[in-house]
This record gives structure tokens, C-alpha cells and sequence, in this order.
């Protein structure tokens, strides 16, 4: 798929879900718990790329204690809004882990088999502990025993865009979380 103008951008976007207040209010309550949370501890972010490159950029910000970032890319969709049941990482942490709390910070668990790939392998580096946060969590879609230990927001079976979610790598940069159409 390549859009060339924004007519053809915009059609595939049937509604918003989240609003882009409503992210900015749940992102700054995570930000606070997890800065008591983590108080005068080694912390480090991981982002899987590269959906969550924003929600992780604006959590970062919400946090006020000192922490780290590390990025990781897994993927299993592969340009299809299904998860093709492959989990593949592309891109592993730079950090030893053995030394801090790992957040993973996900932009959306849907069957779940992405993020419980990642979470074993890194369980494997031995970190002080390792939780996730996800901004958007689907349920009814999983297939894996997983679940999240801070969820901004459940939704239900739609395939969304926007705030780093895409469809065949466009729609990231919307500021809020909308339904994908298809056509």
C-alpha cells in the first residue's frame, strides 16, 4: 500500500477510539505510578519497536525519577493487519539488563505471542524484575496466558492506527488511537 494524498490517507480512518486528551491524562497517571514505583531504583524502558516509539518517548517524559531507555524490535504481522503466529527479533538491547527493573514498554498486546517471545528472552538476561506496561490491551484476541501489569487502555477487536500504530507503516503519526477501514 502507498498513499500519495491525504484524501486516500484519511478514508481508511473509520473513528477515533482514544483521543488524544485521553492519552496525554492516562500517560501522565502511569508516568507517576511508575516514579513511585521505581523510586531510587536502576529503571530501564524498553521500547519494541517500532509501534510504541512514541507512547515510550511520552512515558519517558511522564516519568520524574532518573531511568534509562533501550530498544528492541520484534515483529509478527509482517504488512497484514493478523498476526502471522511468527515472532521474529530483529533488534536486541544494547544494556546488561542483570542490573536494573525492566519495564517493556508495548504499544498494543493483541494474541500476545510477540510480547511473551520478548519477556522470555529477556526473563533469560536475569533483570531485577521485569514488568510491562501496554497502552492498549485486546483480550478477547489472546492466545497466550499474558497479561499486562499496566494497561492504559482495554479495547475491543478493532485493528487500530495512530499514536505509533500503523497499517503497512503509515498512520503513526496520528495523535490519537482511531479504527483502521479497510477498504
Amino acid at each position: 500500500m502507498q498513499i500519495t494524498n491525504m484524501s486516500e490517507f484519511h478514508k481508511h480512518i473509520k473513528r477515533v477510539i482514544i483521543s488524544e486528551e485521553e492519552l496525554k491524562t492516562a500517560i501522565a497517571r502511569t508516568g507517576e505510578i511508575l516514579s513511585m514505583e521505581y523510586k531510587d531504583k536502576p529503571l530501564l524502558l524498553v521500547s519494541i519497536l517500532k509501534g510504541a516509539f512514541i507512547f515510550m518517548a511520552d512515558l519517558s517524559r511522564a516519568i520524574t525519577i532518573p531511568h534509562e531507555i533501550g530498544f528492541m524490535a520484534a515483529k509478527s504481522y509482517f504488512e497484514s493487519t493478523e498476526s502471522s503466529g511468527e515472532v521474529e527479533i530483529t533488534l536486541d538491547l544494547a544494556q546488561d539488563i542483570s542490573k536494573y527493573h525492566v519495564v517493556i514498554v508495548e504499544d498494543i498486546i493483541d494474541t500476545g505471542r510477540t510480547l511473551k517471545k520478548v519477556m522470555e528472552y529477556l526473563a533469560g538476561k536475569k533483570p531485577l524484575s521485569l514488568k510491562v506496561v501496554t497502552m492498549l490491551d485486546k483480550p478477547d484476541r489472546r492466545l497466550v496466558d499474558l497479561q499486562s501489569d499496566y494497561s492504559l487502555f482495554t479495547i475491543p477487536d478493532y485493528f487500530v492506527i495512530g499514536y505509533g500504530l500503523d497499517y503497512g507503516e503509515y498512520y503513526r503519526n496520528l495523535p490519537c488511537i482511531a479504527e483502521f477501514e479497510e477498504e
